[in-house]
């Protein structure tokens, strides 16, 4: 299953978004951007929702900044919390250049996931980490979008009634708001910041 989550986290949003993308590293992209690229670059998908700083939140709220946009769950046992100890990581690798980059983390899990709860989970990681929830209806709305596929199933933990299996790439969005990169899951922290600082310079 895991396997099956992994090619549908890179293929689903080139279906979905409808753009040609390149995951091969040529002497170009080594100028560039290191993870898979949209080409051409185009409107990230917008949204709406519940944020755990208690407004609304939309990517469009950035104007000028590098938004990255995580898909996951506050329950999540593996994946997830691999993935915002490298964000965390990373934070601190970019120092006061961190200033113009904002996580918005997606949850998959609304029947737990409320704004208090996002802000908690994601405060203990790095407090300018924001968190979104809102119905099962507008956050399947928002994984159609992005072509993530996310799904109820039974959890190895006895303690958890479900786990959610899920889409774990990350979403590079430039400071023009435009959907620039799909970083995979387990990208080292060097990475991450190597892409990052790309597009902070790029659209300095």
């Amino acid at each position: 299953m895991q396997k099956a989550l992994l090619v549908a986290a890179l293929v689903l949003p080139l279906v979905v978004l409808g753009t040609r993308f390149a995951f091969l590293r040529t002497p170009q992209a080594e100028q560039g951007l290191r993870a898979g690229t949209f080409d051409p670059p185009r409107e990230v998908p917008d949204f709406s929702l519940e944020g755990s700083n208690g407004r609304k939140l939309s990517p469009r709220d950035y104007p000028g900044k590098v938004v990255i946009v995580e898909f996951g769950y506050t329950n999540c046992q593996d994946v997830c919390p691999v993935t915002l100890a490298h964000l965390t990581g990373a934070w601190k690798k970019m120092g006061s250049a961190a200033r113009d980059v904002q996580l918005i983390y997606i949850t998959v899990d609304p029947a737990h996931d409320y704004p208090e709860r996002l802000r908690e989970h994601l405060t203990a990681f790095n407090p300018s980490f924001l968190g979104a929830t809102g119905t099962p209806e507008e956050l399947q709305a928002v994984q159609k979008a992005y072509g993530v596929v996310a799904r109820q199933v039974a959890s190895k933990n006895p303690a958890l009634p479900y786990a959610m299996d899920h889409s774990s790439s990350l979403y590079l969005v430039d400071r023009q708001g435009k959907l620039r990169g799909l970083v995979p899951f387990g990208t080292p922290v060097d990475d991450i910041v190597h892409d990052v600082e790309f597009l902070l310079k790029e659209g300095a």
